[in-house]
This record gives C-alpha cells, sequence and structure tokens, in this order.
C-alpha cells in the first residue's frame, strides 16, 4: 500500500515538474514580427538564468527516492527511501546552483522606422555597434536585434 501510494505522489509530482518547464507561448504558430531600425544606444548588463527554482531539488529528490527504493527490505527500504530523497534534493539544488549564474548581456535602444524607440535585452552580440542599421525580430521577451 505505501509503495503504490509513494509511486503515485512521485508520478504526479514528476508530471508536475515537467508541466512546470514547458515554454510559455510554445505553441504560437504566428510569423514572428521583424521591425528596421538603427542602433541609438548599448549599454552592457547581466541577465538571469530562466531555469524555475526548486525543479533541482524536486528532481534530484526524485531521483534519490527511486534508489533508494532499491535498497533493502521493509522498514530498511523505507528509511533508504527517506535518505535517497533527502540527498538526492540537496544534490539537485547544488546542481541547479551552477546554472544560475548571471550571462553577460546588452540592453540595445533601437530607434525604428517610424520614429519610436525599442529597448531590447539580450545575450551580447559583438557584431552590434552603434549607428547600425538592423532588424528587431520577434516581440516581447522574445524580440532579438539582429544586423541587416
Amino acid at each position: 500500500m505505501t509503495a503504490r501510494f509513494l509511486t503515485r505522489i512521485s508520478s504526479l509530482a514528476l508530471a508536475g515538474t515537467l508541466a512546470a518547464c514547458a515554454l510559455p507561448g510554445a505553441n504560437n504558430s504566428a510569423p514572428p514580427e521583424i521591425r528596421m531600425g538603427r542602433i541609438e544606444q548599448i549599454s552592457a548588463t547581466q541577465l538571469q538564468d530562466s531555469h524555475q527554482i526548486g525543479v533541482g531539488a524536486i528532481v534530484g529528490g526524485l531521483g534519490g527516492l527511486a534508489v533508494g527504493s532499491l535498497i533493502g527490505n521493509g522498514n530498511g527500504r523505507d528509511v533508504a527511501r527517506v535518505v535517497g530523497a533527502i540527498g538526492g534534493a540537496v544534490a539537485g539544488n547544488e546542481v541547479q546552483k551552477r546554472y544560475e549564474q548571471p550571462v553577460a548581456g546588452q540592453q540595445i535602444i533601437v530607434r525604428t522606422g517610424s520614429g519610436v524607440l525599442v529597448s531590447v535585452t539580450q545575450p551580447v552580440a559583438p557584431d552590434l555597434r552603434v549607428g547600425q542599421n538592423v532588424f528587431i525580430e520577434g516581440s516581447g521577451e522574445s524580440a532579438r536585434v539582429i544586423p541587416r
């Protein structure tokens, strides 16, 4: 009974974790918006990581639970599951921390043909410079400045 309950809980937690990792707007089938303009200003900045908080601990805990269920019998197996889940959660959290380092980026101000100023923050693109004619591809957080 306990093993069946833990299996169901683990399955629900894994499904929730995978659903949280889905990209928002990934099913958007509309063509990307492309605008033309000239770079007015480029400022250095840092981009924060886009990983979901706690995903490493959850995945690590589930992995530790799975490994712990392979060890021992009876009460020993239950103890191994708990120790495995805790150890996996700690290890998964530490692995996730390694990937949460800020990334070098740049904030680019582009004046479009209609005179509107558009600000785009993206990873560093060394081939961009002030005064250069560019395309702004996409909109919102997915917008990118690319050379013409």
